[in-house]
């Protein structure tokens, strides 16, 4: 049933609690490129990632308050994937005390073809709408998100 021009909060929740699963499943199974199949990742470094190759080197903290998560998890993220290869620290040359993390030259090119499906699915959802709907979009899923933690704050 729609109220207006859109349907009712209870359908608009029934739709996408129908949805929602659909989009995670098709998410994860996004094909991994080759030279990444063999690597521990898990959804949280595809964050991090993505946040390097739109956003270019940066440091830890920077990552963290990207990722929205405390500098010493966004440390542990960089530390593991370091030890897999996928990132490089260098020392920062204006500040010997930070580190500058970068994706790997080497793997640069399948963690972009990795990313790049999703990236194109949202890009190809987002292009039609304005800019205030893309805010709306936005706002909802990480109000959407806020609830979820709210509501079950033991997971």
């Amino acid at each position: 049933m729609t109220t207006g021009s859109g349907p009712t909060v209870a359908d608009g929740v029934r739709e996408l609690l129908l949805l929602v699963p659909r989009l995670v499943a098709r998410a994860k199974k996004l094909p991994v490129p080759a030279q990444l199949a063999e690597l521990s990742l898990a959804p949280r470094h595809l964050s991090l990632l993505s946040c390097l190759l739109f956003d270019g080197p940066m440091t830890v903290t920077e990552l963290a308050g990207r990722l929205e998560v405390a500098p010493t998890t966004a440390s542990l993220m960089v530390g593991d994937l370091s030890r897999q290869g996928l990132l490089d620290r260098a020392e920062d040359p204006h500040d010997r005390r930070r580190t500058i993390v970068s994706v790997n030259e080497e793997k640069r090119c399948a963690v972009d073809a990795w990313l790049a499906h999703g990236a194109r699915a949202w890009e190809r959802a987002l292009t039609p709408l304005t800019p205030a709907e893309r805010g709306l979009v936005i706002r909802t899923l990480r109000a959407y998100e806020r609830n979820v933690e709210e509501c079950c704050p033991d997971r």
